[in-house]
């Protein structure tokens, strides 16, 4: 079997995805600046933009590409995103702190719309997610402020906060399971029924900084990507840590040296809402597929000419949205006018998403 970190020689063709089919978006209608978020409407063909310039892009996706919808400014670089489970509202957060909303019921039906605004950190807002308790919506803000804080959004004050060990890097949330990725290896697990309390904090099975944190579709753990090309699958609970492993991914044989190999940072892991199996998407360039469960790379795909920093797929599960823009790994000084910025979407075609015939689904 072809375990993960790439394909025997024999089963390289089957394995080999094609980007052919991609549909990429007019350069008129993309952002200025490197893109920073991605997130699909849960309810809508929407597909919400974050960047470095400062703005929210909406688009409305369908059988011929994506086409700009809406679009609000924020106060400053747009880091994080997150849709309302009914899709109605969408929240960004900046790196001066503000959470930016939009309400679309009471949007026009297309062009700049003004976002409600509210200082909710003293420093950054990395990551926003939504979730229901008890029937009610409430928005969670991850910051570099070393806090994770709680909206009803009814009230200028967060109805909790929670402190976490560092810098908030990444933060994702499936049904009640709230999983917080830091500064300095620290991952946080939150139970939404009880979100004042941590459940549990462990260290990054991955030996070098967490890049991103991605829930599971069954919320019963979660995936941790690394800047040096790994990727962990995690479980939370202690009776499943005999499932839990890493795996080398998006890295690069150097063709001068047989023994070593180019490492790139692991950007974005996006689960597939039907079947469960998940993407890794990285600075080389490269987006891959994946089935936990049998341990096996379901397709991997060829080089886009950038860095990979967002991706996505939609409610269906029939779109995979990728974003190539700079990174960052090489801070300020390696953004120049060159890099291409540019946002695809690949329509999932047969079986490239499905879990391999039989694997053990849990």
């Amino acid at each position: 079997m072809a375990l993960f970190g790439g394909p025997s020689a024999a089963a390289a063709s089957t394995t080999t995805g094609d980007t052919k089919n991609d549909v990429e978006v007019q350069q008129s209608q993309l952002p200025s600046d490197s893109i920073s978020d991605l997130q699909f409407s849960p309810t809508n063909d929407f597909l919400a933009v974050g960047s470095w310039d400062k703005k929210v892009y909406i688009y409305e996706v369908g059988n011929n590409g994506a086409q700009g919808k809406w679009l609000f400014e924020c106060q400053g670089h747009v880091l994080g995103l997150g849709w309302s489970k009914d899709g109605t509202r969408i929240a960004a957060g900046d790196s001066t702190g503000m959470l930016n909303i939009v309400d679309f019921r009471t949007a026009p039906a297309s062009g700049q719309v003004p976002a409600q605004q509210a200082k909710c950190h003293a420093e950054a807002i990395k990551s926003v997610r939504w979730f229901q308790s008890n029937g009610k919506d409430f928005v969670a803000t991850g910051s570099w402020d070393k806090t994770v804080k709680f909206w009803d959004l009814q009230g200028a004050e967060p109805v909790a906060s929670l402190p976490t060990q560092e810098r908030v890097y990444s933060m994702d949330i499936k049904d009640q399971l709230l999983v917080i990725a830091t500064a300095e290896r620290h991952i946080h697990m939150v139970n939404l029924n009880d979100p004042t309390k941590i459940y549990k904090t462990i260290t990054s099975p991955l030996k070098w900084q967490t890049r991103v944190v991605s829930c599971f579709s069954d919320a019963s753990g979660f995936a941790v990507g690394s800047i040096e090309g790994r990727c962990a699958i995690q479980y939370v609970e202690d009776k499943d840590t005999s499932l839990n492993f890493s795996f080398k991914c998006h890295r690069q044989q150097d063709p001068s040296a047989r023994d070593v190999a180019k490492v790139y940072s692991v950007n974005a892991i996006s689960f597939h809402p039907q079947h469960g199996t998940f993407s890794t998407a990285g600075s080389d360039g490269t987006f891959h597929f994946w089935d936990k469960d049998a341990k096996h790379r379901l397709k991997g795909y060829p080089e886009v000419g950038g860095s990979i920093t967002a991706t996505a797929f939609s409610k269906d599960g029939n779109i995979f949205a990728y974003a190539i823009s700079y990174d960052w790994s090489k801070g300020y000084s390696g953004n120049n006018a060159q890099y291409p910025i540019k946002l695809k979407l690949h329509p999932i075609l047969g079986d490239e998403c499905k879990p391999r015939p039989g694997s053990k689904k849990r």
